[in-house]
């Protein structure tokens, strides 16, 4: 039978959000029926209302979640009703190109959910990164389910379905930081802050914080940022210069997505060093850089799609490391808001005041 719970709903662009009903149907073959516990505010959410990723509205909004499986489908064996699960957009196939060899952070035919959850009237949603979770229940594919300590808080490794993932693995997993490196994270929102955990993790003794905002900066350093740069009034690629001996940074992450970020990251690293992109620039925005200067600095130019995690691997480790007093989730929770608080969030959010607000259900 099909379920009717309360779920986020963005009508069409750039619209206020709405509170509406929304009918979850029974999980089919591969699929896993999801009791939401907690769901972070992402800017990817308010990118999905903006219209910035595709015009298929309405949009089920909510990705960083975590919560309990209810029910699963035929064939699923990976995963049981009440198992405790945070939940990912890149539920790998084992089949594709990337997989069969042995690479499966990179693959190419990632699934969802087969059926479709509406609203009461029957109208088909597109839940934002095939997850939609700003509601009391949603349907995933089962592989988008992954099994964690049931101890841990929903609250805080809720935020490993996307952007602290994101940030965390574009130092660690994209960028290869590892002891003794330099590393300079441009942007320090909730991914920004998380490559600054990643590198600080990792064992890097250079961490430079790169941003506009002085508050940002402050949060930078209470991830492990030994140095911050506010680029409003210094101007960043000289800055992080002076602070590595005149080189440059080992690995610079981008976490804006934006042309002049991009260029300040590959200007602010040393000679064959490493940059990686995690921000995500909208389509209209192009990038010029002299051929020369890319082939004579060398090093690696990256781009970062999801950490380069493996859910899998990675979820559980990190799920570790936080109760073990390493990794500090609960720094990255501004606040806790009911599901009618999503649009609020989202001018929080917006206007900076916040890391993360999460919606706890």
């Amino acid at each position: 039978m099909a379920h009717e719970v309360r779920g986020v709903v963005a009508r069409g662009k750039g619209q206020p959000v709405s509170l509406e009903t929304v009918v979850v149907p029974d999980p089919g073959p591969g699929e896993a029926l999801v009791a939401v516990q907690a769901c972070g505010v992402c800017h990817t959410d308010l990118h999905y209302r903006e219209g910035g990723i595709n015009d298929d509205f309405p949009f089920l909004l909510g990705h960083e979640a975590a919560g309990v499986v209810e029910a699963v489908g035929e064939g699923v064996t990976d995963v049981a009703p009440g198992d405790f699960v945070i939940l990912n957009w890149r539920a790998v196939c084992g089949a594709c190109r990337a997989c069969l060899r042995g690479r499966p952070q990179y693959c190419f035919a990632t699934h969802n959910a087969t059926q479709k959850m509406t609203l009461a009237d029957g109208t088909p949603l597109s839940p934002a990164l095939g997850i939609g979770a700003f509601a009391d229940k949603t349907l995933v594919a089962a592989g988008q389910c992954t099994k964690v300590d049931p101890s841990a808080s929903p609250v805080a490794v809720g935020l490993l379905g996307c952007g602290i993932m994101a940030g965390l693995g574009a130092a660690i997993n994209t960028g290869g930081v590892t002891r003794g490196d330099s590393v300079a994270v441009i942007g320090c929102g909730g991914v920004g802050d998380a490559a600054v955990a990643g590198a600080h993790l990792a064992g890097a003794t250079t961490i430079i914080a790169v941003d506009v905002d002085d508050t940002k900066l402050e949060w930078a350093r209470r991830f492990g940022a030994t140095h911050t740069v506010n680029s409003r009034e210094t101007d960043a690629v000289e800055a992080v210069r002076e602070l590595t001996g005149g080189f440059g940074a080992d690995v610079v992450i981008e976490a804006v997505g934006r042309p002049e970020t991009y260029k300040q990251a590959f200007y602010a690293r040393d000679l064959a060093g490493t940059v990686v992109l995690v921000g995500v620039p909208t389509p209209e925005m192009t990038l010029e850089l002299p051929l020369l200067d890319v082939f004579g600095r060398g090093g690696a130019l990256k781009s970062s799609w999801y950490g380069d995690c493996l859910p899998s691997r990675d979820f559980p480790m990190l799920v570790s490391l936080y109760q073990q007093g390493r990794l500090d989730l609960d720094a990255f929770v501004t606040e806790t808001i009911a599901l009618e608080d999503v649009e609020a969030a989202f001018d929080k959010m917006h206007r900076g005041e916040v890391l993360r607000s999460v919606v706890v259900l």
